[in-house]
């Protein structure tokens, strides 16, 4: 409608979501594009927006959600990944609730809960919080409910607060009902009279016995001096004081003050009385009565201290809060510049691979040349530096094809330091230290090296070449003493290694953007800025963490933590060397690249193999089928098409006899690779690759293939022969389905994958599976429901939910037999799941 195109604006649309409604595609979901809103749509929206309270509108059916700047705030980490969502999608925890509210609302009714309890995942964590909610519908232009608009007022601060305040009244109340009844049963600490002339003080044997006196001489007076004695010194001028104000006004005399107890400590007591005058008018005595309030007051201070701390606990709630989206907001960075790294890292190895390929066949052709061999060799030398970058660039983005093995921290630390004096000169001081008995840990063994050399590295220039370079290496419990579980920590068992100078420290400018990439303090030409991002990207893909402590003046410490890993060190193999040559085998290379195609194709002809070649998946598939002899297929992993890298693998693999396949890629997508490791049984060629260690790769893949044709029993690693068990995915997001898709097909499963649970049902009712794997959230029948529905009409199928929350996902009454397993699902978990186990030992 015209009201509401960008050229008129949108009168009252002001704030943050209103410049994300704007800029929000519309044309997904039932409401259509923006432009094209309703008046009644558009007039709702206004009104919402405007609201200084949390406001939500659900439109809809689906309740496709539309809320204001202050529902964002009590969204929290949810927050912009609502808007535009189903509310049963956005809130899965509570969807039976919202499901209600949307029935009943969209029937014309209202709703509305005072102090309502729910339990909500804002901020990846399940909290109770108590709400006012306040639900009425909203009609569309012809006056038919299209909507509901739902006030939300949370109220859990001051819940809690009511609750605090409720016990601390309740403990007073009880110790006031004691002090009656020690008032009824001899809790009187005595009575007194004041002779206001002689300025004596009477008093009966509880009144000596408390103020610590003589009865006798109580009974007959005492100097007013000598029962003040016992009183606390802070409280003696302020009884003086009332008491000269009430011998003035006449008023009844009621002060609590403090006395000391026989064994020193001091205890609160009241005094209550009236001065009574005589015929004159003046004041002539003073009758009172002492009574022990001690337990009142312990009550009423824990009553103000709880008042007290309250503001402060509430911000310090706050100030949490604020932290934890700080955190947020710097993790979304870097994974956005990741994903920026990644993409140039992929492009740049592409164009370092031709030139290294053709710089390796001029260098066979110039022969004995000396100037051309010198250029050419000049040449390899920047090629090589590029890829050192390019890896840099990859580490940082966690695409690094990383080869873990079990490390012991012990032996990479001796191994490590004859390297470190050599490279840190003689000057800088190198200390090791080993914690008792340090964990192994699961690593590539290569890339921690090279990590620890970086940061040792940085260390000698923060130290200009002159300091002490402290590297250690300790078991540390996330969770317990110092180190505290954090976002990036889960709590657990951790191999710390940690990298101390005692160069000058970072301030704090610095020390915030120390790990981004291309970032650094040294004059040009002295760095590329990607050694702290590189180290901070392997520590992150191996499922650990590094941070950094600094201050200026104080030097810098760098931590590296790993999950600890109980298996023995892996043992290292020797390297053979050599350049094995080809024996006519018939090799197909599979690459979109032309020039690195002709460069690969080149390669291996000069290394005496036959070679057959296709741009993409498409052709390459119909080579396979036609029969021809094909000994190895050499393909890029990431491809044009409709047949995708990793089902050209299985196809091949599925030949008879089968074709060894070997994957190469200068940015390992999740086809072949996950967790940050790459998957069992798959051989990657990373670009730029040198001729040798393309000979090696293609013989070691084509010898394990031959192995295997022999009749060896095939390797644990390997995939799966193809069409031994049947899948069905169910995934509603179509790059996770896709994804899934390719990884089922690497183990060697047919899978057959579907957007819905109703999809599900159909395909089931056509044919038979041995399998359902299946999202929990879904957008019409939920995972959980279709699970339910499938292991009771067909107890043969295994089933698997998948779901972020893991075993905190909410799915109603357990369901026997069915696995919940947490998402992003770890590669080795999901072969275990899917090919390790029965439904016999499975527990819902």
């Amino acid at each position: 409608m015209p009201f509401l195109t960008e050229d008129h604006g949108c009168p009252g649309w002001k704030g943050e979501m209103a410049g994300r409604i704007k800029a929000f595609d519309w044309s997904l979901t039932e409401l259509g594009p923006i432009d094209a809103w309703t008046r009644s749509l558009a007039a709702a929206v206004q009104l919402l927006l405007a609201s200084p309270v949390p406001l939500v509108m659900l439109w809809g059916r689906q309740g496709y959600m539309i809320y204001n700047d202050a529902y964002a705030e009590f969204a929290g980490g949810r927050h912009p990944y609502l808007l535009g969502s189903p509310v049963e999608f956005g809130w899965p925890e509570v969807a039976a609730f919202n499901r209600q509210v949307m029935d009943t609302c969209l029937s014309g009714a209202t709703l509305s809960y005072h102090d309502k309890e729910l339990v909500l995942l804002r901020n990846g964590r399940p909290e109770n919080v108590w709400l006012d909610l306040y639900y009425s519908p909203v009609a569309d232009d012809h006056g038919a409910p299209a909507g509901v608009l739902s006030i939300v007022v949370e109220t859990t601060g001051r819940v809690l607060s009511e609750r605090h305040r409720e016990s601390a009244e309740a403990a007073f109340r009880a110790t006031n009902e004691r002090l009656q009844l020690a008032l009824n049963t001899g809790a009187v600490l005595g009575t007194w009279v004041w002779d206001v002339a002689t300025d004596t003080i009477r008093g009966d044997e509880r009144f000596a016995r408390t103020f610590s006196v003589d009865a006798d001489a109580a009974s007959h007076g005492l100097p007013r001096e000598v029962a003040q004695r016992t009183v606390h010194p802070d409280d003696r001028d302020r009884i003086g004081h009332l008491a000269g104000e009430m011998l003035q006004s006449n008023q009844p005399f009621n002060i609590e003050f403090r006395i000391r107890r026989p064994d020193g400590s001091y205890g609160w007591v009241q005094a209550n009385g009236r001065c009574q005058l005589d015929a004159t008018g003046a004041p002539l005595r003073f009758p009172g009565v002492l009574i022990d309030i001690h337990e009142r007051k312990i009550a009423e201070e824990a009553l103000r201290q709880l008042t007290s701390t309250l503001e402060q606990r509430v911000a310090d709630a706050v100030a949490a809060r604020t932290a934890a989206e700080a955190q947020l907001r710097q993790a979304q960075k870097m994974e956005a510049i990741g994903s920026l790294t990644g993409g140039v890292a992929h492009d740049f190895n592409n164009v370092l691979q031709v030139i290294g390929g053709n710089l390796q066949m001029l260098a066979t052709s110039a022969g004995s040349d000396a100037a051309a061999q010198r250029r050419i060799s000049a040449a390899t030398d920047a090629v090589q530096r590029g890829a050192r970058l390019a890896a840099q660039l990859l580490a940082f983005a966690r695409r690094q094809p990383l080869s873990p093995a079990v490390v012991s921290p012990a032996r990479l630390l001796a191994g490590m330091k004859e390297m470190l004096h050599r490279v840190l000169g003689e000057t800088v001081a190198v200390r090791t230290s080993l914690g008792e008995k340090p964990w192994n840990v699961l690593v590539d063994k290569n890339q921690l090296e090279n990590a620890l050399l970086n940061l040792a590295i940085n260390a000698r220039d923060a130290m200009h070449g002159e300091g002490t370079l402290t590297l250690t290496a300790r078991n540390v419990v996330v969770g317990a003493g110092e180190w505290r579980e954090t976002p990036e920590l889960a709590r657990g068992d951790y191999l710390c290694f940690s990298v101390t100078d005692t160069g000058a420290g970072m301030p704090p400018e610095v020390l915030e953007h120390a790990f981004e990439p291309f970032f650094t303090t040294k004059p040009d030409g002295r760095g590329t800025g990607l050694g702290l991002s590189m180290v901070f990207g392997f520590a992150k893909q191996s499922g650990g963490h590094a941070s950094i402590e600094s201050e200026p003046g104080r030097g810098t410490t760098v931590h590296l933590c790993f999950p600890r890993c109980d298996e023995a060190e892996t043992p290292e193999t020797a390297d053979t060397g050599g350049v094995p040559l080809g024996a006519h085998e018939t090799i197909l290379v599979v690459e979109d690249d032309a020039d690195v195609r002709l460069a690969a194709v080149e390669m291996l002809t000069e290394l005496g193999y036959e070679v057959l070649k296709a741009p993409d998946g498409d052709a390459a598939l119909k080579l396979i089928e036609s029969g021809l002899d094909i000994d190895l297929l050499f393909t890029d992993v990431v491809m044009p098409g409709e047949v995708k890298s990793a089902e050209l693998a299985r196809r091949a693999a599925a030949c008879s006899p089968p074709i060894a396949v070997l994957f190469t890629s200068g940015y390992t997508r999740d086809v072949i690779f996950h967790q940050g490791k790459l998957d069992r049984g798959v051989s990657l060629l990373n670009k730029p690759y040198r001729r040798d260690d393309l000979a090696r790769k293609i013989r070691a893949a084509l010898e394990k293939n031959r192995a295997r044709r022999a009749g060896n029993p095939p390797s644990k690693e390997m995939p799966r022969a193809a069409g031994q068990r049947s899948v069905l995915l169910v995934e509603d997001d179509a790059d996770s389905r896709e994804a899934m898709h390719d990884l089922l097909t690497i183990l060697g499963l047919e899978c057959t994958a579907v957007a819905s649970a109703e999809e599900a049902l159909e395909v089931l009712s056509a044919g038979s599976f041995d399998i359902l794997l299946t999202d929990l959230t879904l957008p019409g029948m939920s995972g959980a429901e279709l699970a339910r529905d499938v292991r009771q009409s067909r107890p043969a199928i295994r089933v698997l939910l998948v779901s972020g929350y893991g075993n905190s996902a909410v799915i109603g009454e357990p369901i026997p037999g069915v696995r919940v397993l947490q998402k992003p699902v770890d590669f080795a978990v999901l072969q275990s799941e899917l090919t390790g186990h029965t439904d016999s030992d499975v527990s819902a």
